[in-house]
């Protein structure tokens, strides 16, 4: 299984990103961009750190007896523990770390995986657009893109979400409500479940 390293930012890396125009979903977090410090909104970032600036974080992922009763192939979100259960065979599921929704941008309910994509372009939507100008309108798949490694984009009866599980350039922040509704692992985690799950497999957030 391939094995992803993630990215734990210094003080010199935020400033990386901060020169990039990179964020990693709206989180707010100490590592956010100074209002102006972005590139042109029309230009496509290219995503890029140092490899210096790398360090190995042990991935979260244990075998635990699954607390669900899903089906095997579910992914079910407990955001109020910050977990990830991947449901398989025998009772038993794939438990993951997480980073959830910040308060005000939590949800619940059901979707589905509608595609997958390694190291995926960012396009920050319209909404976080309009509350944070400075992003950029694109950012190219990378070690610095904070969607990290994988995505998997989750749909309704009603098309594409906006919501992405997703690996991440702030290891820090799993475990913690910082994002804009997204769930995000880390990049190791995030490698593991893309290689376990398909396009339709269910997903239920509660």
């Amino acid at each position: 299984m391939v094995m992803i390293k993630n990215v734990l930012f210094s003080a010199a890396a935020a400033a990386v990103l901060m020169a990039t125009g990179a964020q990693a979903f709206d989180s707010g977090s100490s590592s956010s961009l100074v209002r102006g410090q972005g590139q042109p909104a029309a230009q496509t970032q290219q995503a890029s750190l140092p490899t210096e600036l790398n360090r190995e974080v042990a991935p979260t992922r244990a075998l635990v007896p699954d607390p669900t009763e899903e089906k095997p192939g579910t992914i079910t979100i407990d955001t109020k523990n910050r977990y990830l259960y991947l449901s398989l065979e025998g009772g038993q599921a794939m438990r993951y770390d997480v980073g959830v929704g910040r308060d005000g941008f939590g949800w619940q309910g059901r979707a589905y995986i509608g595609r997958r994509a390694e190291w995926p372009t960012w396009t920050p939507p319209a909404a976080m657009l309009k509350r944070r100008p400075e992003l950029p309108r694109t950012m190219v798949g990378g070690i610095a893109n904070p969607l990290g490694a994988r995505a998997m984009y989750l749909y309704n009866g009603h098309g594409d979400t906006m919501y992405r599980i997703h690996g991440t350039n702030e290891p820090d922040t799993i475990g913690q409500a910082v994002s804009s509704g997204c769930i995000r692992l880390l990049n190791d985690d995030v490698v593991d479940l893309y290689e376990r799950v398909k396009v339709g497999a269910p997903v239920v957030v509660l």
